[in-house]
């Protein structure tokens, strides 16, 4: 049992946790969240012994193993796999000890304790370590050959996946992540939430992936006002529970000031009458006792939109017979190689479309949007662009490209050299960049503020094409919220790569997969997709994807309207297993196709809501008397012009959404 008794922690002169009580039961896997600088890391710190409280205790079990995830990965010659299996500090302690004894002159003593070495290496599992390490970095997604380089030859992301490695291997009753999902890949997070699933001790994770707590934990920690609030369930049901007490104390505090207001106005009516003195007496009394009642603050909102693309050429983009992979030139003789990545790209982009690009790591997802960017030239094949395609790129590290010397006003100018100073001081305002933040250098900033300028950059230059890959990495929990409504009501064309599976749910209508060097179509959704992985890269099975097969031409685009599926021929009886199997395969196939059409249906709905409520506040304004004056003629013709642009929209709107409901009805 882990209890929090009273604690109290300052870092600086900032207090993060008063007088903080909770328990924590033994084997509670637990989600500790909370906003940025709220004190999670400091909680984690203390936790290990390297942080201590400036006031009450921390207290668990003295003979638990810690494990956690190391902050630094020195640049060793040692092999991968070694430094992995090094996370197990008994076991390389025990190995340590043999070869020390088998080194020293033979005696019985010397025997005895050599045979009690190997007992306890049997007791550690030393006879399977080699394998269970290499599962555990196959599952990170390392190769067999990349797990025997040395550790110096990886970039940061992969060394703090040897990190997180370590911490996995070591047999430990708390393991304490913080953000492990940050440097990892879909594929590795969907094997990283197996292997939590399975860990029997107690967990207690930092994470900003709504899916991944959801998938893993049954007991939240929300640190909020300095204090530690237990809720149980996972991170869906700390939201429903958090909103149904918001609710409550809002009824509450309204209550309360309903009760203030009447006694104040009591007691100023009639104070200065004899006759009411002592009512009026004891009224103040009862305000003067009445405890203020705090509201339940929620958490700062944060929201953006995406504006508007000015035009948007359909198709978008066409690529046929596309390699595409990277050229290399030799510095002494002048000689170019090629590496194709992903061959033989058969792909359009039309207008609306969206689409969420799957694969394992190292499949290519981002040698292919680079190559849609224009950032990589074709090997083989052509690539044509509409007039007036405007991209929207985020790449992986959009945070390392911007200038950490200059400041978010700095790096907007840059883009908008003609705009007034202030309309760019409002629209950074508009992504949490009050004041003077606008012109402090960047380099102090969070990785999510970061971010989110990047973000802000690129929602500046209204793209019809939004490339993003992984957009989330250092994003908040509520800075992903706000990104995902954001995408969702984007009006251009989206192609995105992520490891968030909510926003990818919550954002695309459909998926292609890049597999065995290949683009194909993917029929299915993510929990499908999660079942190939672990046919196919995590576990044995076929390679063939749901429903796409091995076909080397893949032909899109796939937005063309769905058609009805073809009636099945009559088919010879079956036992009543058979028949619930293709009963449920059926469901799953409508379902499929009925998914797409539902997901554009409700974007629709919400444009028309839009466009509606725009509609209705300009014939508002066309009703009023005064807009007729010979002062608002240049008003009026704008409200005109507008009155009918809506108008239009508005039918076109209702044209594709009624042609989609007659789609969606003939799907039976």
């Amino acid at each position: 049992m882990i209890r929090f008794t009273q604690v109290s922690l300052m870092r600086g002169v900032k207090p993060l946790l008063e007088q903080v009580d909770v328990t924590l039961n033994p084997g509670d896997k637990i989600g500790l969240i909370g906003a940025n600088g709220a004190g999670k890391s400091s909680l984690f710190a203390m936790m290990r012994g390297e942080l201590h409280p400036d006031q009450g205790n921390i207290d668990f079990p003295a003979k638990w193993r810690v494990a956690y995830v190391a902050q630094e990965t020195p640049p060793l010659e040692r092999a991968a796999l070694d430094y992995a299996i090094d996370g197990d500090v008994n076991l390389r302690k025990l190995q340590a000890e043999l070869e020390r004894l088998e080194a020293e002159p033979e005696s019985t003593e010397n025997g005895i304790a050599i045979g009690e070495i190997y007992s306890a290496l049997a007791d550690a599992d030393a006879y399977t370590v080699q394998s269970r390490g290499e599962q555990l970095l196959l599952g990170l997604g390392f190769s067999l050959d990349q797990m025997q380089q040395p550790v110096a030859s990886f970039s940061g992301g992969w060394r703090m996946r040897l990190n997180l490695a370590q911490a996995l291997m070591c047999p430990s009753d708390l393991l304490l992540l913080d953000e492990p999902t940050n440097h990892l890949d879909l594929d590795a997070i969907i094997w990283l939430e197996d292997w939590l699933k399975r860990y029997t001790g107690t967990l207690i994770i930092i994470s900003h992936d709504r899916d991944f707590l959801d998938e893993i934990v049954n007991v939240i920690v929300h640190i909020d006002e300095r204090k530690l609030k237990r809720y149980s369930g996972n991170y869906s049901a700390f939201e429903r529970q958090r909103a149904a007490q918001m609710a409550l104390a809002a009824g509450a505090l309204e209550k309360q000031q309903r009760k203030r207001a009447h006694l104040e106005s009591f007691i100023e009516r009639f104070k200065a009458k004899a006759s009411k003195a002592r009512q009026a007496q004891s009224r103040m009394k009862a305000l003067a006792k009445m405890e203020e009642l705090a509201p339940l603050r929620a958490a700062a909102e944060f929201s953006f939109e995406f504006r508007e693309p000015l035009n948007a050429p359909n198709p978008l983009l066409v690529m046929e017979d596309v390699d595409a992979g990277y050229r290399s030139e030799d510095e002494k003789t002048g000689d170019v190689t090629e590496k194709t990545i992903v061959r033989g790209i058969n792909f359009s982009l039309q207008i609306g479309q969206r689409i969420g690009l799957l694969g394992v790591n190292g499949a290519g997802k981002s040698t292919l949007i680079k190559t849609i960017a224009g950032e990589l030239a074709p090997l083989t094949g052509e690539s044509t662009t509409g007039k007036g395609l405007n991209i929207g790129y985020f790449a992986q590290h959009q945070v390392e490209m911007l200038r950490h010397d200059e400041s978010p006003l700095w790096h907007l100018m840059k883009i908008a050299p003609t705009t007034r100073e202030q309309e760019l001081r409002n629209f950074l305002g508009g992504f949490n960049f009050p004041g003077t933040m606008v012109t402090e250098k960047i380099a102090p900033f969070s990785g999510g503020e970061k971010a989110r300028l990047a973000l802000a950059l690129i929602v500046w230059q209204r793209p019809n094409l939004l490339l993003l890959d992984e957009p989330t990495n250092h994003l908040d929990l509520e800075t992903r919220e706000a990104l995902t409504e954001a995408l969702a009501q984007f009006e251009g064309t989206l192609v995105v790569v992520s490891h968030d599976r909510h926003l990818l749910r919550a954002t695309t209508d459909q998926f292609i997969i890049v597999a065995d060097g290949k683009l194909q179509p993917f029929d299915g959704d993510l929990d499908d997709y999660k079942d190939w992985l672990f046919q196919t890269k995590l576990g044995k099975g076929t390679d063939v994807l749901p429903a796409a097969g091995k076909d080397n031409k893949t032909a899109f685009p796939v937005q063309s309207p769905v058609a009805p599926p073809k009636a099945a021929a009559p088919a010879p009886a079956v036992n009543s297993k058979e028949q619930k199997r293709k009963e449920a395969e059926d469901r799953q196939r409508l379902s499929a196709l009925r998914k797409p059409i539902e997901q554009k249906i409700k974007r629709l709905d919400e444009q028309i809501a839009k466009r509606t409520a725009q509609k209705a506040d300009v014939d508002a304004q066309l009703g009023e008397e005064s807009i007729y004056d010979a002062a608002n003629k240049a008003k009026l013709k704008q409200l005109l012009a507008d009155q009918a642009f809506f108008t239009k929209d508005l039918g076109e709107l209702e044209g594709q959404w009624l042609e989609l409901q007659e789609q969606l009805e003939a799907i039976v």
